[in-house]
């Protein structure tokens, strides 16, 4: 792996996200309830605390929990709800030696096909089904991971040329029109909650 990646929008962390497998499954597991950059520099931000230059799984899931919790909180914070992050970062880690030996590109190394690879995902600590989607669909745009059937695993966001999540963003521009798409299905679902209930 090593290519380069806009999603924090920032050069040293995307740099990071673009070698580091584990940095950008914890990019991914960081992205919810903040602004996509914010989550995407989390993992450049967790290594630098660490003293290091990437990521390691053995070393985050041995942490204590409590250390750890205080490196994603200090200022400025990681996320906006460190200490519940770190517990999931760690979780995370702690899943990928157990079954990987810390190795978070054998995730997807031998995956067979799109399917297989979604499973695995969507196994993962704090990767929902869509989670999972998402990132699998950014393996297959941007990281070069494309077995067989990878988009229809990837569901809507595998489709080409579309503008709906972080899979697609590849500069300013890019960032611009998913955020856009992603106003825009607020919007509808806020408007279909607002739609009086037919009895």
């Amino acid at each position: 792996m090593d290519v380069t990646l806009h999603l924090a929008q920032d050069p040293e962390a995307d740099a990071l996200l673009g070698r580091s497998p584990l940095a950008a499954l914890t990019g991914m597991l960081l992205d919810q309830q903040i602004p996509m950059e914010w989550a995407f520099k989390g993992p450049e931000t967790i290594a630098r605390r660490m003293g290091t230059d990437d990521l390691d799984a053995h070393d985050i899931a041995t942490r204590d929990p409590e250390e750890f919790a205080a490196l994603l909180s200090e200022k400025p914070a990681v996320h906006r709800y460190p200490g519940s992050m770190a517990k999931r970062v760690q979780t995370l880690c702690q899943y990928l030696v157990e079954h990987y030996d810390g190795d978070a590109e054998a995730v997807w190394r031998d995956a067979g096909s799109g399917a297989e690879l979604l499973k695995r995902l969507e196994a993962l600590p704090g990767f929902g089904k869509q989670k999972a989607q998402i990132f699998l669909a950014l393996l297959g745009k941007q990281l070069g991971v494309t077995p067989e059937g990878w988009r229809e695993a990837a569901g809507a966001y595998g489709e080409a040329k579309s503008y709906r999540s972080v899979a697609d963003i590849t500069g300013p521009e890019s960032l611009v029109k998913v955020r856009a798409h992603k106003q825009e299905m607020k919007a509808a679902a806020k408007a279909a909650k607002a739609q009086p209930k037919k009895g």
